[in-house]
């Protein structure tokens, strides 16, 4: 099948207003979100159904064509771009976005791929119920990207990565067949774990088209606090402290280091941090009970109070409202914002057993300010599961492109070294992608590899699926 053919029969099989093929519609599909990765695709499929993105597959794959699946393109790691080859097809789910079902009673929610985040959880909470996933980028994020690299964000601690969320997926296979495996049960024993199979691998072994989604009981109260510290080692004790107390209802402890502030309050200055910005290191924690109002602040007040008498905290604000517990999160979550607003930086998804961390943090932030003096180190993250995003930003004098093309290499194999000697990972939620495929060839497990390696050819012998992500060719 020759390119001309390809294009005539995905028309046929979509009609002409859902393949783009004019460079300035498919920009927006072309290029990633940190605008590091631009690609040239062939062309854009919007496919409006499963058996849709089945047509799709089969065609290119009789055209010998690559496919690189698509959903909101929030990834940080470039798993979603398309290379400049101009030979390879963008499947992007966003038309397929409907809520397909909802079950109380099993506490299941069915969802198409293109659906955004914030989508799913308003129809959650419209029942009553709640899907706990909640990250920065979930305006925009979609149920089949957070899937296909196992997203966390900022309820990890209490439920656990997407795919700790995800009972049954639906998707099309390498071939073009369609997997019908959207189970709502929490049992089900019969074989390979396909569903996990599919979670977290990036588009590289199917396109996930729906999938069931576990929901949770609402919350009766919540509490939010932020506290001002001096050090990691004692927002490593708060958050042991936090633990001990609050067991399961400890929904959020995220660790925000000053510099992080600095950046929110120039350029987002509506942002006002809670606290003076006089310590090193902010924690932002949050309490769900299953009680009512009372109770929850009565044990939020007695954790923070321990803990301000024994000398761990220097600091606390607890959030009177929803509106100040609300503004408080809008602060965490507009840190990436604010660093990309004041230019390329270099950035860093790393996992650290947090039994490690205060040391870890200690010696490389001494490391990379002597390798380069008056670096400003952005490292905030998910210390309640030992996620820190360690990001480097240009002295403030500094051109921030220079900076990232003189020094990106030098840190990422300090910092991945540092974290993989801590008994960590250089990914913790953000994936491989393109990113950071030469880090999984020299890290990961030899057998693992292989396994990896074997599992992919099995499944997609001709290459075609979001081919050079994760695995190098």
């Amino acid at each position: 099948m020759t390119t001309a053919d390809l294009l005539q029969a995905l028309r046929a099989a979509l009609g002409d207003d859902h393949v783009l093929t004019a460079p300035a519609d498919m920009a927006g599909y072309a290029e990633d979100w940190r605008k590091r990765y631009r690609g040239v695709p062939l062309a854009v499929a919007l496919p409006g159904t499963t058996e849709q993105v089945a047509s799709v597959v089969r065609l290119c794959r009789a055209a010998r064509a690559a496919i690189v699946p698509q959903g909101g393109n929030t990834g940080l790691v470039g798993g979603a771009a398309p290379d400049g080859s101009g030979k390879q097809i963008v499947l992007s789910l966003k038309r397929m976005r409907r809520v397909r079902a909802l079950e109380a009673a099993d506490r299941v929610l069915v969802a198409e791929a293109g659906c955004v985040l914030a989508e799913v959880q308003r129809a959650a909470r419209e029942a009553g119920l709640l899907f706990p996933l909640s990250l920065a980028a979930e305006g925009s994020a979609t149920i089949g990207g957070v899937l296909s690299s196992n997203a966390g964000g900022t309820a990890v601690l209490r439920y656990g990565n997407a795919r700790a969320l995800c009972l049954g997926l639906e998707a099309v296979t390498p071939q073009g067949a369609i997997w019908h495996g959207l189970s709502t049960l929490r049992k089900d024993n019969t074989g390979y774990d396909l569903r996990d199979l599919l979670i977290g691998a990036e588009g590289t072994l199917g396109i996930i088209t729906a999938a069931s989604l576990m929901l949770y009981p609402q919350p009766a109260a919540r509490r939010t606090a932020w506290v001002a510290l001096a050090d990691v080692a004692a927002a490593v004790h708060l958050l042991a402290r936090a633990r001990d107390a609050l067991d399961a209802g400890l929904t959020g402890f995220e660790l925000i280091g000053r510099e992080c502030l600095h950046l929110v309050a120039r350029h987002f200055p509506a942002l006002r941090a809670p606290l003076p910005l006089d310590a090193p290191w902010y924690v932002l924690l949050e309490l769900s009970d299953s009680e009512d109002e009372a109770h929850a602040q009565a044990r939020l007040e007695a954790v923070l109070g321990a803990a301000l008498e024994a000398g761990g905290a220097l600091d606390c604000a607890l959030a009177a409202s929803l509106a100040q517990a609300t503004a408080m999160w809008q602060i965490r979550e507009h840190i990436p914002l604010a660093q990309a607003a004041e230019g390329l930086n270099i950035k860093h998804d790393i996992a650290v057993p947090i039994s490690r961390m205060a040391s870890f943090v200690a010696d490389t932030s001494a490391r990379l300010q002597r390798m380069i003096p008056d670096v400003r180190l952005v490292v905030f993250g998910h210390l309640g599961d030992g996620n820190l995003h360690y990001n480097l930003q240009a002295p403030a004098a500094a051109d921030a492109d220079a900076f990232r093309a003189q020094h990106e290499t030098a840190c990422n194999e300090l910092l991945h070294a540092a974290a993989m000697a801590a008994g960590g990972s250089f990914s913790a939620e953000h994936g491989v992608g393109l990113l950071k495929t030469a880090e999984l060839a020299r890290y990961k497990d030899a057998a693992a590899l292989a396994m990896m390696h074997a599992i992919k050819r099995a499944l997609d012998p001709d290459g075609l699926m979001n081919p050079g992500k994760i695995l190098r060719t």
